[in-house]
C-alpha cells in the first residue's frame, strides 16, 4: 500500500478506510488478563462462591453433583445486572427484522420492552483473568459451554455469544467469562450479513460466501494466518482495527448451535499470537457471529477485535471504521 485504500468487507458491505500512516502516532494499551490477588479473594464467579451468584441453569459437572455447588468445569448463570429483562424468547413468536420487513419505521418514536435472556459463562472454576490462560482443553470445555447454551434457546430471533476483556473492552469481572445475549429481534449488522450470504448463493447459484472467500483467502495467501483440520484464522479484508482476527470453521455449518467442532485449538492459537506478538494481551472483544433466525445460507464464525485505538469523530460520525494496520501486515507478523 502506497496511501489511504477504501475496502469493502465482503459479508457486510461496509466500507473500512485503511491509513497505514497514522500508525507512525504514538499510542499504548493497557494489557488485559492480568489477575489480580484482591480481585480473585472477593470473585463471584470462583468455585466454591456459588451462592454469589443467581441460580445457575447449567453446568458441566463431570462427577454430578447438585446446582450451585463446587465441582463444575464451566457454569452458566443468569447475569445479576441483565441487558434484557429475562423473558425467555417463545418459539413461534413473530420476529422482528428490519430487512425482511422493509427498511421504513413509520412511527417516529417507535419503542417496545426489551424482552429476552442474558446469561454469564463462566469459562473455569479457578480464576483465570484471560481465555488465553484457560489452556486448550479447558477452553474446548467452555467452548462447549457456549454451544450448548446458544442451542438452549430455540425461540430466540439471535443468539449472541461475546467476550469481553480488559476493561477498555468493557469488561466489568476479572474472572474469564463469556455473555450470551437470546433476543427476539435480528439485529441491523447480522441481518446485513444475512442479505449478503443470500444474494452470493443466487449469484452463484448454490454458493455460500464465507466458504468461497475462505478458499480465496486460502489460495493467495496473504491474510491467512494458520490452518488447522477444522479451522482457518486470516485477517479480514476490509479488517477495521489493527490486528482484527476471524476463525472461520473448514466444515459449512449455518449454526454455531450446531456444529460439529467448536474451532477451540485455533481460536487459543490466535490469542497466544496476539498476546507474543504484542509483548501483552490487549483488551479485546470477541464474538461468535451464527445464523440467525430462519437464516437459509449462513457459515457461522468467530471474531475477534483487539482493542487498541479509540473511536473519534470520523468513525463515529460517519460510521465507517478506520484501520492503521493493513491486515497483510498483520498476517505477516502473527505467522
Amino acid at each position: 500500500m502506497t496511501g489511504p485504500e477504501v475496502r469493502i468487507d465482503p459479508l457486510t458491505g461496509l466500507k473500512v478506510v485503511l491509513a497505514p500512516a497514522r500508525a507512525d502516532r504514538p499510542f499504548q494499551f493497557t494489557p488485559a488478563g492480568e489477575a489480580h490477588e484482591d480481585a480473585a479473594a472477593s470473585c463471584p464467579l470462583c468455585e466454591g462462591r456459588e451462592e454469589l451468584t443467581p441460580p445457575e441453569v447449567w453446568a458441566e459437572r463431570p462427577g454430578g453433583g447438585a446446582p450451585d455447588t463446587p465441582g463444575w468445569l464451566v457454569r452458566s448463570v443468569p447475569n445479576k445486572f441483565p441487558l434484557l429483562d429475562q423473558t425467555p424468547p417463545e418459539e413461534g413468536r413473530p420476529v422482528t427484522d428490519p430487512l425482511a420487513e422493509g427498511r421504513g419505521e413509520p412511527d417516529y418514536f417507535a419503542s417496545a420492552p426489551a424482552t429476552g435472556l442474558h446469561e454469564v459463562i463462566v469459562h473455569a472454576p479457578i480464576h483465570v483473568a484471560s481465555v488465553s490462560e484457560l489452556g486448550p482443553e479447558q477452553l474446548e470445555h467452555a467452548m462447549r459451554g457456549w454451544r450448548t447454551r446458544s442451542g438452549a434457546h430455540p425461540g430466540a430471533a439471535y443468539v449472541h455469544v461475546m467476550v469481553n476483556e480488559g476493561g477498555a473492552a468493557g469488561a466489568s469481572l476479572e474472572h474469564s467469562h463469556a455473555q450470551l445475549y437470546a433476543i427476539d429481534f435480528v439485529p441491523a449488522l447480522i441481518a446485513r450479513e444475512r442479505e449478503h450470504f443470500t444474494a452470493h448463493n443466487t449469484r452463484t447459484m448454490g454458493g455460500c460466501l464465507l466458504c468461497d472467500l475462505m478458499r480465496e483467502e486460502v489460495r493467495r495467501r496473504d491474510r491467512v494466518i494458520a490452518v488447522d483440520d477444522d479451522a482457518v484464522l486470516m485477517a479480514p479484508f476490509a479488517s477495521r482495527v489493527p490486528y482484527e482476527l476471524r476463525v472461520v470453521p473448514r466444515h459449512h455449518e449455518r449454526s454455531f448451535a450446531d456444529a460439529p467442532e467448536t474451532c477451540a485449538p485455533l481460536l487459543h492459537r490466535a490469542l497466544t499470537m496476539l498476546r507474543e506478538t504484542l509483548g501483552a494481551m490487549p483488551p479485546y472483544n470477541l464474538w461468535v457471529r451464527t445464523a440467525p433466525h430462519d437464516a437459509e445460507h449462513f457459515h457461522w464464525h468467530i471474531d475477534i477485535v483487539p482493542r487498541l485505538t479509540r473511536l473519534a469523530g470520523f468513525e463515529l460520525g460517519t460510521g465507517v471504521s478506520v484501520n492503521i494496520r493493513a491486515p497483510e501486515q498483520v498476517a505477516a507478523e502473527l505467522r
